[in-house]
C-alpha cells in the first residue's frame, strides 16, 4: 500500500499563510453580496415608493444620522464595483457638523446613485471624490469625478425622469434613466436641493444640501 507523502512543515506553513488572507477576502465578500442584495431589495422597495411620491404620499422615516457614516457604509458596499473600475476613491470630509435629520434607506441610496453614476460615466479608470462641507444652514454632500462631462443642455434635462444623458463611445452603461429624477425628488421631500457643474469632457460635480431643520415637503 503506497503511502502519501507528508506534506512538508514549512509548505504547509506557506499554505496556511495564503489561505487566510484569502478566506478573509471570501468572507468580506461575502458579506458585500450580503449587504448589497439587502440594498438591491430596498431599492426595488424605493422604485415602487417614487410612484407613490409623485403622488405626494411617500413618508420619510426620519432619524439622527452621520452623513460620514453613511458615505463610509456605502462605499464598504460598492467595493466590488469600485474594485472593477480600478477607480481612485478619495474623501474629504470638511463637515464640521455632520450630523442631520434623514431617512436612512433613501439617503443612502442619493449616495449610492451619484457614486454608480460618477463610475459609469467615466471612459478610463476614474478619479472620484467625495466630499462633504457644512455651513449654518445645514450639509453638503458632494460627489465630483473626471468622466465624460454633460453639456449645458443636457444639464436642464438630467433631472427629467426617464431622461438618460448621451453617453458617447461609453456602450457598457446600464440603467433606465430613474437615478437622477429619484434623487432629486428625495433630496427636495428632505427640504434640500442638488446642484450639477459639468463641462463636457472634464467631469462633473454633483452637490446635495441638506438642511439641519427638517421640515417634510
Amino acid at each position: 500500500i503506497a503511502h502519501p507523502h507528508p506534506i512538508p512543515h514549512h509548505v504547509s506553513h506557506l499554505v496556511i499563510a495564503h489561505a487566510i488572507p484569502r478566506f478573509r477576502l471570501f468572507r468580506a465578500l461575502l458579506e458585500v453580496i450580503k449587504d448589497e442584495n439587502k440594498r438591491l431589495g430596498l431599492l426595488v422597495e424605493n422604485v415602487l415608493q417614487t410612484a407613490v411620491l409623485d403622488k405626494g404620499e411617500l413618508k420619510l422615516k426620519l432619524k439622527s444620522l452621520d452623513v460620514h457614516e453613511i458615505i463610509e457604509d456605502v462605499l464598504n458596499n460598492s467595493y466590488v464595483q469600485i474594485e472593477n473600475k480600478k477607480a481612485q476613491i478619495e474623501i474629504e470630509f470638511d463637515a464640521s457638523q455632520s450630523v442631520i435629520s434623514a431617512d436612512k434607506v433613501h439617503l443612502s441610496n442619493i449616495i449610492y446613485n451619484l457614486l454608480d453614476n460618477a463610475l459609469k460615466y467615466s471612459a478610463s479608470e476614474p478619479k472620484i471624490t467625495i466630499f462633504t462641507k457644512s455651513d449654518n444652514k445645514g450639509v453638503y454632500i458632494g460627489v465630483k469625478d473626471n468622466g465624460v462631462g454633460i453639456s449645458k443642455e443636457n444639464q436642464k434635462r438630467i433631472f427629467e425622469k426617464l431622461y438618460r444623458v448621451p453617453t458617447g463611445n461609453i456602450h457598457n452603461v446600464k440603467g433606465f434613466g430613474l437615478g437622477l429624477s429619484y434623487v432629486k425628488a428625495i433630496i427636495e421631500k428632505h427640504g434640500g436641493n442638488i446642484f450639477v457643474e459639468s463641462i463636457l469632457g472634464n467631469g462633473s460635480t454633483f452637490t446635495c444640501f441638506f438642511p439641519f431643520s427638517q421640515i417634510e415637503h
